[in-house]
């Protein structure tokens, strides 16, 4: 039993939970406030995220002002699957 390292961040969790409850884009601001986490640390999870194919993001403008959208792919939610599974394994639940 292996759990995926990179979902066993907390941060790098949280996003990807959010992502699977059915939310088609989460903005970043959103995602600042569903996880607590500051604007730099949120970033750097996003692209290491990203970077795994388990997010997609996108970059655009919205009345002349920057707007980052993220999604959860396929891949990511075969991950966030199997990391249950395997914590579920190792709980014995």
């Amino acid at each position: 039993m292996k759990l995926d390292t990179l979902l066993h961040q907390e941060l790098r969790l949280a996003i990807v939970s959010f992502l699977a409850n059915d939310i088609e884009w989460a903005s970043f601001n959103a995602l600042i406030e569903v996880t607590e986490s500051t604007k730099g640390n949120l970033s750097v999870q996003l692209k290491k995220l990203e970077a795994a194919d388990y997010i997609k993001i996108k970059k655009r403008f919205k009345n002349n002002y920057p707007l980052t959208e993220c999604r959860l792919t396929e891949t990511g939610k075969e991950a966030l699957q199997n990391y249950i599974q395997e914590l579920r394994k190792m709980l014995n639940i």
